[in-house]
């Protein structure tokens, strides 16, 4: 079971607190007339007066993010994506932004609170699952984590503070993963920053038990708790990225990703080896017009604070669902996920017609009738 210890508070009395409750509509295949039993099971609590459970409960949607919230095996394979793309395409705009509104402001809130709170990784993390998880406090990675910000196969750009998070990576680390989409294991993630410890998943219901037995809030006490419980990573020294790290910094360092582009194939083609190809040629698949809005996503992100990059990625996400600034969002789940012919029609089709003004509409304001994302800033200030 995949499990936020200490943290139940967030999914119950913060919600509450902050004014958006754990009876909104969810965007998932429950109906909106289920009961509030049926939607309170999307995230089980657990606990003892000391501590808390937080288990996320959409196995069969590998724990996708709703409004309201899993089990099995996934962390969280990020936002529910597909009820996004029925949304937009019935015109139901209000429903998105309340989606963002709320999971965005849940992560300011778990990235910046006190108390001491673990997210064990035990699966598949992306997207919004390492939304929830990589701001907090501690996060356990095992062998069976798998890591991606993927949002650029599907017409999107990395979001829920991945602009925040990416960007302080090693090098350009960040650049990489926001625009190849590509995966790091639990090893990797230990590696560069992304997780705080690793362990193998079978102790980690002796880990579970260990934190739950903890009768205290100091943070200290339970890193070595984590620390008693972790093992010696090794990542993969062959075909990992973070064996090709000075690769990534010479190529992704540039102002453009025509440039980024350019010196991948440059370094395939004088290396021959099979990762350059493979990044290469998967920068040639993506949406043209995600890949010049991630990019900047990711510079701007590095000289902005938490809660900067959230609002911003609210501004971002509300103008990349509509149909009005760009259609690729729809298109890119409806090739990968729903359809399933993979064969996204990207629109533009070509890096060369991606104009500045349309990557400019994502970072403009909503409208003068739409307000920005408003978070408690006023009671918990974001860490740089």
């Amino acid at each position: 079971m995949q499990r936020l210890k200490k943290a139940a508070s967030l999914l119950r009395q913060n919600l509450h607190c902050y004014g958006f409750h754990t009876h909104h509509r969810a965007l998932s295949s429950v109906p909106h007339s289920a009961s509030a039993d049926v939607l309170d099971s999307q995230v089980l609590v657990e606990g003892k007066p000391w501590s808390r459970t937080a288990i996320l409960n959409r196995p069969s949607a590998l724990n996708a993010l709703t409004a309201v919230m899993g089990r099995g095996r996934a962390f969280c394979a990020g936002g529910d994506i597909v009820s996004l793309y029925h949304f937009i395409n019935k015109g139901k705009i209000e429903d998105c932004k309340e989606f963002f509104r709320s999971l965005y402001t849940f992560m300011y809130i778990l990235g910046t609170y006190l108390k001491p709170h673990v997210a064990i990784l035990n699966g598949i993390t992306m997207g919004g699952g390492a939304g929830v998880s990589i701001p907090g406090m501690f996060r356990l990675a095992t062998e069976k984590t798998v890591f991606a910000t993927p949002e650029t196969l599907i017409g999107f750009h990395p979001d829920a503070g991945a602009s925040f998070y990416l960007s302080h990576l090693p090098g350009h680390l960040g650049e990489y993963l926001a625009l190849t989409g590509e995966k790091l294991n639990g090893a990797e993630m230990v590696a560069c920053g992304l997780a705080t410890h690793y362990s193998h998943s079978s102790r980690v219901p002796l880990i579970e038990e260990q934190l739950g037995n903890l009768v205290t809030d100091d943070p200290s006490v339970i890193e070595t708790t984590l620390e008693n419980y972790g093992e010696l990573i090794h990542p993969d020294s062959e075909n990992g990225v973070l064996s090709r790290i000075e690769v990534v910094d010479k190529c992704f360092s540039h102002d453009t990703v025509e440039e980024i582009i350019d010196a991948m194939e440059n370094e395939a083609a004088r290396t021959k080896d099979a990762w350059c190809i493979s990044t290469a040629k998967r920068l040639k698949e993506v949406s043209p017009l995600s890949l010049k809005v991630s990019l900047r996503s990711i510079r701007e992100g590095r000289f902005q604070t938490l809660d900067q990059c959230l609002i911003r990625e609210y501004r971002m996400s509300l103008q990349g669902v509509s149909k009005q600034i760009s259609g690729d969002f729809t298109e890119g789940v409806r090739a990968k996920v729903v359809e399933k012919d993979l064969a996204p029609k990207w629109d533009p089709p070509t890096l060369g017609q991606v104009t500045e003004d349309m990557v400019d509409r994502y970072f403009s304001p909503l409208s003068e009738f739409e307000a920005d994302l408003e978070l408690p800033t006023n009671l918990r200030e974001a860490f740089t």
